[in-house]
């Protein structure tokens, strides 16, 4: 009997020489039909191109074809082209690599390299650059807290080395007010984070290094709240534990100096906060230190953990516990910052739409009554409550959204209040089951006097957490958490996948999530995953009601990570799996169909990331290939496919449609 072994002839994989800058014109004017600089499926060349072989100089040609390979040949050009290559030897298999092999790896080893920031003398030229402020600003200001002198220090002398740079170096009050933070408005700049002095390994010299950091992407090039959690999750998966552990060390150096976690460190930014995640994210890279007992050892480790879990304590009871965010009567937390007046980081346009029926009862033009109101030469009651509204949507990450429209400060919601009662949980379990008694352990440097806090405070906390989420935000008739309204003394209706918060951070019964998830994934679950809220919850839609970005159809990477995590927590492994699956086949689709296009956000209804809504899409407008996809979708890719199956992840490489593989969501 003849073996097949023996008698099949096999080829070697083919390697084409390419002149690169050459290739790339060619291809372009042959198959970027719409000139946006991308191979799509929505480009109507002919989808061939003839490559030639390394092995023959190029004489021997070869087709490649589809928008795959075409975009991905478009790809490895444009890189090459960054290194400076006139010519190049490409394998085949590059250019027809397993879509989620290609993105995993495009993802690991270069686009977390691509959103990684620091503040020092080497980074500081990138992190300056704010695409959310003033063109014509012409300097780059870091603003550093009144307490960190080595900081201040520091700036100084990089602005005096490198003039080039253009810096400002302005040291923080003592106390940081909202006025004094209205006041920096027209002069904007960086804020400082956590500074390590370090041995340069070739000169032996010591060196300061800013703690290195990852930035959402696009125009938001800064470290933010609650972004970073999910890019910590999407960086351990990757084997990236000392970035992540960096984010939390800036974490803490924000609390410390800034007094809570940032919604990014922009000086625009100093009032407000973002979605609390310091615990859960501290415990998940103190997982991943524990297996690096050579330069984690014990008591390195239990330092690390407790510095942290002092800066989550501090968080948890000065700006969550605490007025003005924590409602008096019901007892719940709502997202409530300090600022005033309007947000500078929006477009000089966003808010026309509100003023001008100010602007024209006043008789004035617009652009005066936006100068007269933002320098407290009008003052109009109805408008400052407005923009606290406003300021509370962007605290919450959900900006914005019908959901709270003109009542996010009012609202105690689901997803801030089950993650209060997650640092209550967190706090409680690291204090019995890491520190000595219940307590924590001594700091050397605190000041004048040390605040002992036993463990069954904060059980207490989260019980009283629970007992009032329960009262307030939990509908048994429906089988869904929903907001309250703390100002007029009533839940809301707005059907909301942060229900699913309850599940990731354990705060729901057994019972309860027993009648949620078949409930919640009947609402919520569509082609591309999960979303947003309700067509319903959202209403009509129009010129004079646009669509929001945080409402239905559309579905975000937090979500999804949340939801798939607190399914598993209650034993609902397969729709976590088969939720999972939706959304990443989504990203691959059209990560193949698209130039490899790895966007902000997706509308999950019509799976597409080409999005007619505010702020557009980012990560979608590029020239080539992409080079930093977008922070959390990243993440949300590598952590999604670790929940698949072999036969799953197999069937997502070969784009297997997830309606032919389980029962249609509807």
């Amino acid at each position: 009997r003849r073996r097949g072994s023996v008698d099949e002839k096999v080829s070697a994989p083919r390697r084409f020489f390419i002149d690169v800058e050459e290739t790339k014109r060619i291809i372009l004017a042959q198959e970027d039909t719409d000139g946006d600089f991308q191979i799509t499926v929505q480009d109507s060349g002919p989808k061939s191109f003839q490559l030639g072989s390394a092995n023959s100089g190029g004489f021997r040609k070869y087709d490649i074809r589809g928008t795959y390979m075409l975009s991905n040949l478009l790809q490895e050009l444009a890189l090459a082209s960054d290194y400076g290559r006139k010519y190049i030897v490409l394998d085949e298999e590059r250019l027809r690599e397993n879509p989620v092999e290609r993105m995993t790896r495009l993802i690991k080893f270069h686009f977390w390299d691509g959103l990684t920031r620091r503040i020092d003398a080497e980074g500081l030229e990138l992190i300056c650059n704010d695409p959310k402020g003033n063109p014509n600003d012409k300097v780059s200001r870091v603003y550093v807290p009144y307490h960190d002198k080595y900081a201040f220090d520091y700036y100084t002398e990089v602005a005096k080395t490198r003039p080039h740079l253009n810096i400002g170096v302005i040291r923080l009050p003592e106390i940081i007010t909202p006025q004094y933070v209205k006041s920096l408005n027209r002069t904007p700049g960086i804020l400082s984070l956590m500074l390590r002095e370090q041995t340069d390994p070739n000169t032996k010299q010591k060196i300061i290094r800013g703690v290195p950091f990852v930035v959402p992407g696009g125009r938001f090039n800064e470290m933010y709240g609650w972004d970073s959690y999910f890019e910590a999750l999407g960086l351990l998966v990757d084997g990236r534990v000392e970035l992540a552990r960096g984010m939390v060390d800036n974490f803490c150096y924000c609390i410390e100096h800034y007094g809570k976690i940032l919604n990014a460190n922009r000086s625009y930014y100093l009032t407000r906060s973002q979605p609390p995640f310091l615990t859960d994210m501290t415990l998940e890279v103190y997982r991943h230190l524990r297996t690096k007992p050579a330069t984690w050892n014990p008591p390195n480790l239990s330092a690390w953990l407790s510095q942290s879990f002092r800066g989550s304590v501090k968080e948890l009871l000065s700006i969550w516990l605490a007025s003005p965010r924590l409602d008096a009567v019901v007892g719940l937390s709502k997202f409530h910052p300090e600022g005033i007046g309007m947000p500078p980081e929006t477009e000089s346009t966003h808010f026309n739409h509100i003023l001008e029926p100010f602007a024209e009862r006043m008789g004035i033009d617009l652009e005066t009554y936006k100068e007269m109101y933002a320098t407290d030469q009008i003052k109009e009651p109805e408008l400052d409550a407005y923009f606290v509204h406003d300021r509370a949507v962007r605290e919450s990450g959900h900006d914005t959204t019908y959901r709270f429209e003109k009542r996010c400060a009012n609202l105690a919601t689901i997803d801030l209040n089950a993650l209060v009662f997650k640092y209550e949980v967190d706090i409680a379990r690291v204090l019995i089951e890491h520190v000595a008694n219940g307590t924590t352990s001594e700091n050397p440097n605190a000041g004048a006097f040390y605040v002992r806090l036993p463990a069954g405070l904060f059980l207490q906390l989260s019980n009283r957490t629970r007992q009032l989420v329960n009262q307030y935000l939990w509908n048994p008739t429906e089988h869904l958490f929903y907001d309250y309204d703390c100002k007029e003394q009533e839940p809301s209706a707005y059907e909301t996948v942060t229900t699913f918060y309850a599940l990731w951070s354990g705060l729901a019964t057994e019972e309860q999530a027993r009648h949620m998830v078949p409930k919640a994934l009947d609402l919520f679950e569509v082609k591309g995953g999960l979303v947003s809220g309700t067509e319903e919850s959202r209403g009509r839609v129009g010129l004079d009601r646009p669509n929001r970005q945080w409402d239905f159809p559309y579905g975000w990477a937090p979500h999804q990570i949340l939801g798939w995590s607190g399914m598993v927590r209650y034993g609902f492994v397969d729709d976590a799996r088969r939720v999972a699956y939706r959304w990443l086949y989504m990203i691959s689709k059209s990560f193949v169909d698209f130039n490899g296009v790895v966007p902000e956000k997706f509308d999950v209804v019509n799976m597409t990331h080409k999005v007619n809504v505010e702020y557009g899409n980012v990560g979608a407008d590029f020239k080539f290939v992409v080079r930093e996809g977008f922070g959390w979708m990243n993440a949300s890719f590598e952590v999604g496919v670790s929940y698949l199956t072999r036969n799953l992840r197999r069937a997502l490489g070969a784009l297997t449609p997830p309606d032919r593989l389980f029962d249609s969501a509807g």
